[in-house]
């Protein structure tokens, strides 16, 4: 009997593993043709602030990890298409400017649709990309840099007027049909 149940215990943690491996992973071919199609959306799993107060601070909470990352549980994307970038992500950092919290948080965070941007898509020996989005219609953006990696990994960095930069690490995937 416990031969069985350490049997069915090793293939459990096999499958845990394999399942959690294969989470936000792509074919080479698949990601090389997202990048090329400017059809893809990044979901953010982590969120890298740089600011050190708010490193300071996220340290100083009893019981959480000591690490300068924020695991994301929401859905905060990226996502380009048809010439649309749409993003959704939160901001943890130091505004230079005042922002009023009275109208939602669309003025703390990165929450924007663009339809006027620049693009420019340039990949290393190694088969990564690396997308640059500079939007002319978003006053407090200056540009977005997307690293795709040939797995379907990606880490977006955020770099603004008004803001600390911070970067974001997750994956790329196609985007879904939207009815």
């Amino acid at each position: 009997m416990k031969k069985y149940i350490s049997l069915i215990f090793i293939f459990g943690f096999l499958f845990f593993f394999q399942s959690c491996a294969s989470q936000g992973s792509s074919d080479p071919k698949t990601v090389d043709a997202m990048v090329n199609s400017q059809d893809f959306t990044f979901y953010a799993q982590r969120a890298n602030p740089t600011n050190y107060d708010v490193i300071n601070v996220m340290n100083s909470i009893p019981n959480a990890p000591a690490s300068r990352i924020l695991d994301l549980n929401g859905n905060y994307t990226v996502e380009l298409r048809n010439n649309v970038v749409e993003v959704v992500l939160p901001y943890f950092g130091r505004l230079f400017t005042a922002s009023t919290f009275g109208g939602g948080n669309d003025k703390t965070s990165y929450r924007f649709t663009s339809k006027d941007f620049g693009i420019t898509k340039t990949q290393n020996k190694k088969g990564n990309w690396v997308v640059r989005i500079k939007p002319n219609d978003v006053s407090n953006v200056d540009e977005m840099i997307i690293e795709v990696y040939k797995n379907g990994k990606a880490f977006v960095s955020m770099r603004s007027n008004d803001r600390q930069p911070i970067t974001y690490d997750g994956y790329v995937s196609k985007n879904e049909e939207k009815k």
